[in-house]
């Protein structure tokens, strides 16, 4: 080896980020890094409860709760980026934002051309911007490309391929005008960075999910995060339906009953898969997998063999992101680093 080969080294890239989760009855946030070629390393986590005054809009407490946390975060966090990084600022803001804050729907828009056509990403940005609109007073914040179908199959790797026929499923989320300009205002009040990128909770978990169980083409992602509890279906691999329910996952009796009615509604449209992931936080685990175990699923499944529920928790993830805190594992922010680090700032598909 050259005596001078290792002064001519690329030093590696370190790409940093603040994660910001904001739930129907909390918020949350976390700093992350990413050495090039390794995998991203969550340091510092905080969750704090979204407390409302007597008389007080719960989106006035919930940004009340927002800036809080963030200046907890440059408090607390940023000297820890500092120590592993050498510098205590982020280069961007990840916020995934949840029901009720946002509305998510799930739409597929088809190209079909007579000749085949090169099938790429100006082609779906000017079809996408063709078709964008948000009803009044409402703020399109996230539009996630979460499958693409080219000649009737889907391709997890489109771009640059041919085509005569393309179909693009779309994961589009709407948020308050109010809400969504005083998210920003808080955030922009307390970073210096404007690279601030928005997607809906759903959206963010379908995809790290997809990275973290790339064999399972069929299941139901049954997210109990917070108060609000959505459910997910994918099929072959795609995101084909999305419930939110208003119902709190500490009132078991009623949870279990709604969870049960849109399983039922959901039955008669798609087949149910044989997979449930279970997204809560640690401590809630035990009580929803008890209260899950009440549901009648044979019914449901029209099958004596009931579908397996897995509660995803931090082992889950090992060897696709590492948190060096001793603080309790956070799923929501786990799977926010790991979305961070598969997708580009920019990119959310």
């Amino acid at each position: 080896m050259s005596l001078f080969s290792g002064l001519f080294a690329r030093k590696k890239q370190i790409e940093s980020v603040v994660l910001i989760d904001i739930s129907a009855d909390s918020v949350a946030g976390a700093y992350a890094y990413a050495v090039e070629g390794e995998l991203p390393v969550v340091l510092y986590t905080q969750r704090l409860p979204i407390e409302t005054h007597a008389g007080e809009a719960r989106a006035r407490a919930m940004l009340r709760a927002l800036k809080v946390l963030g200046e907890t975060l440059i408090r607390e966090g940023a000297p820890a980026l500092a120590r592993a990084t050498g510098s205590g600022s982020a280069g961007s803001i990840l916020v995934s934002v949840n029901a009720p804050w946002q509305k998510t729907s799930v739409r597929t828009e088809n190209l079909e051309q007579i000749t085949p056509f090169t099938f790429s990403k100006s082609l779906v940005a000017a079809a996408l911007k063709r078709i964008r609109a948000a009803p009044p007073e409402q703020v399109l914040v996230d539009e996630s490309i979460i499958g693409t179908i080219l000649n009737g199959y889907e391709t997890r790797d489109p771009y640059g391929k041919q085509a005569r026929r393309a179909s693009i499923l779309v994961l589009a989320s709407l948020v308050d005008e109010g809400v969504a300009r005083g998210i920003q205002a808080a955030l922009r009040g307390l970073y210096h960075t404007k690279n601030i990128l928005s997607i809906s909770g759903c959206s963010l978990r379908y995809q790290a999910m997809r990275a973290a169980f790339p064999h399972e083409h069929d299941a139901l992602i049954l997210d109990a995060t917070g108060l609000m509890t959505s459910m997910a279906l994918v099929r072959d691999a795609l995101f084909v339906a999305i419930v939110d329910r208003g119902d709190a996952a500490t009132a078991r009796d009623s949870w279990a009953g709604g969870i049960t009615k849109e399983l039922a509604e959901l039955a008669k449209r798609y087949p149910l898969p044989r997979t449930i992931f279970l997204l809560a936080r640690e401590t809630d685990i035990p009580s929803l997998s008890q209260t899950l175990g009440t549901i009648p699923f044979g019914k449901l499944w029209l099958s004596d063999n009931p579908p397996k529920v897995v509660p995803v928790i931090a082992n889950h993830l090992i060897g696709l992101v590492r948190q060096t805190t001793e603080d309790a594992p956070d799923i929501a922010l786990l799977l926010m680093a790991l979305y961070w680090h598969r997708h580009p700032p920019g990119e959310t598909a």
